[in-house]
């Protein structure tokens, strides 16, 4: 079915903060200001780059490169490593300023999110005003130093595409009327969600810009092109129409770490098996979930991997509970070799229903009501305040990060957040 051009007013806006890592760090320390100044996730030489400043882009680094490339393109870049608490009390302090204009922000990431205005178009808003106006407020309550792109159009893909742009520090908008110079002005990878993998279909198809794409048939993008559903979304998002979920239900929730130096050490493994679960239970039980699959993997120094998910007859809760379950899991290597890096996930959530608790308290009870009661503690306090015996002395180990395009992550964020308010 031929489907027109979206004519409607636009209604949604994407805002992404400028190198957002490196900015609000050069925010908050001014000698780094207007210098190449990198994000990586360790200082070494192979350390991956997270995010380069605007200045370090200048000079060809780009996230994914290693501290080494990067020195090669600019022998004087600084290196600083991630900074969590930094990041995340900018995302607050943003998203608040997001709540003053619509009710309905939908974070994308720590460092982007969409407003959605449809239910106050009929008020005839100035959606470029406001977006101008965001940009003043976020210069004057988070940083004088830190920038942003505002995207709009009338589904998340354009504005998304819109707020890319003119960076750093652009505004566009992208509407029926210009939406064609805009494809034309553009390459296939500029458009989110076209990976190397997805232009290589593309390109067997016979299409290679955005306008070939544009002009596909729903049919051939559907049953050709990407042989799934997915075809027909691309059809309809290119037209400006929204075909694309807001919100996706947590299905599970995980943690992992990369090891600086490799190890077999079973104590080591241990210990960072009990930090990465004692993580992962935190965010279960803030989200009020249990579970019953608990999924575990390595990474090996000879770069050959292992995994392997179990599923348990019992509801899963306290992080001693899931990581008991995580070791026998990882016992079952067939082979005990150098691991570089670890991780674990629970899966198989179920909604956490506390008042069902038995009258007269069993063992796993009590276990679940301290687990309660340490997480109070850790939400007041700081977390890690309390921590299982063998956590003693591993303030340098499973570091904190933020995980790019994080929502998940930004749901616990927010969760404590409201926790934090009771005290």
């Amino acid at each position: 079915m031929e489907l027109h051009l979206n004519n409607n007013r636009p209604h949604l806006m994407h805002v992404d903060l400028n190198s957002c890592f490196a900015t609000l760090t050069q925010q908050a320390f001014p000698p780094l200001r207007d210098k190449p100044l990198v994000i990586a996730a360790y200082a070494q030489p192979n350390g991956c780059i997270v995010a380069p400043s605007i200045c370090a882009k200048k000079f060809g680094i780009k996230t994914g490169m290693t501290v080494r490339e990067g020195r090669l393109l600019c022998p004087y870049i600084i290196v600083r490593t991630p900074d969590p608490d930094l990041y995340r009390d900018a995302h607050m302090r943003f998203r608040k300023i997001f709540m003053d204009y619509s009710n309905d922000v939908t974070p994308k990431s720590i460092d982007e999110a969409i407003l959605d205005f449809s239910e106050m178009m009929s008020t005839n808003l100035d959606l470029v005003r406001i977006g101008h106006e965001i940009k003043k407020r976020i210069r004057s309550e988070i940083g004088e130093y830190v920038s942003c792109n505002v995207g709009i159009g009338t589904n998340m893909f354009l504005a998304k595409l819109a707020a890319s742009l003119n960076k750093p520090d652009g505004l566009d908008i992208i509407e029926a009327h210009n939406l064609f110079d805009v494809y034309n002005h553009v390459s296939l990878l500029d458009l989110s969600g076209i990976n190397t993998r997805f232009q290589a279909r593309l390109n067997m198809a016979g299409i290679y810009t955005p306008m070939d794409f544009f002009n596909a048939p729903r049919e051939k993008l559907q049953k050709v092109v990407f042989k799934s559903i997915i075809g027909s979304r691309w059809y309809e998002k290119l037209r400006g129409y929204e075909a694309d979920e807001k919100n996706y239900a947590t299905k599970s929730i995980g943690q992992q770490y990369a090891m600086r130096i490799g190890t077999a050490d079973p104590r080591e493994i241990g210990r960072i098996m009990m930090k990465l679960t004692e993580k992962m239970g935190r965010r279960l039980r803030r989200q009020h979930y249990t579970s019953r699959g608990i999924h575990v993997w390595c990474m090996y120094r000879d770069y050959s991997f292992w995994h392997r998910g179990r599923t348990s007859e019992s509801e899963m809760y306290t992080t001693p509970e899931l990581y008991r379950r995580a070791m026998l899991i990882l016992n079952q290597q067939p082979e005990k070799k150098i691991i570089t890096k670890i991780g674990v996930a629970t899966y198989d959530l179920a909604p956490y229903l506390s008042d069902q608790l038995t009258l007269f308290e069993e063992s796993f009870t009590k276990e679940r009501l301290v687990a309660d009661a340490c997480d109070q503690v850790n939400d007041r306090y700081g977390e890690f305040t309390i921590v299982p015996g063998n956590m003693i002395d591993m303030d340098d180990v499973v570091l904190d990060r933020i995980a790019f395009g994080g929502v998940k992550e930004l749901e616990d964020l927010y969760a404590s957040e409201t926790v934090s308010t009771k005290y």
